[in-house]
């Protein structure tokens, strides 16, 4: 029997200043808190296939970090987390599952660090938590070959998501990105994650998320198939379902 549906939820956009920086997010949904974290030259709209179906069931706030999207404010990857934690406080999200995409993930890592983390539970998407080293060319072709495994529907969202952050927040928040490093950090992350990764992810290939997943204390490998870097969009549906089981365990008996 095919499955119903989701209801529409209505999601509200909100702006917050956050020190010195004005962080714009929308929130919809009911249940327990969910934050939404997307990855390099993204936004908050990256997640466009995937809040409603997880706000059927959570509170679900999916933010533009700062330098991106509407948010305003210098971007620094070596505070993203600590903005991140202070943004949660000040919309009175003490404890939240948090969910982060690519270097997204490595700031959704770096919060969900150290025995007062304010995380339940982590869900990493083709994190960047290993370095990748600088070599502008073969990035740039690791991209183009991206773009095979991209649904027609996102270019325009991804084009117009880079040129509102900018080049130059570009050009500094990749070199941060893939110069990171969470290794060494792993055993620090006590939520239980779940770690996403797309079949043919060109930008931080599969063999890194296996070893994301190694290093964790308690986390899960799920392999979307036929998904590129960007499995929330290019697989919705397979993606959603991971996720939602993932997220559905913490509110067992």
């Amino acid at each position: 029997m095919p499955s119903q549906p989701a209801p529409s939820v209505r999601f509200e956009r909100r702006r917050l200043d956050v020190g010195g920086a004005r962080v714009h997010y929308r929130v919809g949904g009911a249940g327990p808190p969910v934050v939404l974290v997307h990855g390099l030259s993204g936004s908050g709209r990256w997640w466009r296939r995937n809040a409603g179906a997880l706000a059927a069931r959570f509170r679900v706030f999916a933010v533009d970090l700062v330098g991106f999207g509407r948010s305003r404010g210098p971007f620094r990857l070596a505070e993203a987390a600590d903005v991140l934690r202070d943004w949660m406080g000040r919309v009175g999200v003490h404890r939240a599952h948090v969910v982060g995409h690519s270097m997204g993930g490595y700031i959704a890592a770096e919060l969900a660090t150290g025995a007062d983390a304010p995380v339940d539970r982590l869900v990493l998407v083709d994190a960047a938590a290993f370095p990748l080293g600088w070599h502008p060319v073969r990035h740039a072709v690791g991209l183009a070959r991206a773009v095979r495994y991209m649904a027609p529907s996102f270019l325009p969202v991804l084009a117009a998501d880079a040129v509102r952050a900018g080049p130059w927040t570009l050009f500094r928040a990749a070199r941060e990105a893939v110069e990171s490093d969470l290794e060494a950090r792993c055993e620090g992350v006590r939520a239980p994650t779940l770690v996403v990764w797309g079949e043919h992810d060109c930008v931080v290939p599969p063999a890194f998320g296996r070893r994301l997943a190694a290093c964790l204390p308690d986390g899960e490998l799920v392999v979307i198939e036929g998904a590129g870097h960007n499995p929330m969009w290019d697989r919705p549906g397979p993606f959603n379902r991971a996720v939602l089981d993932f997220l559905g365990r913490a509110e067992a008996p």
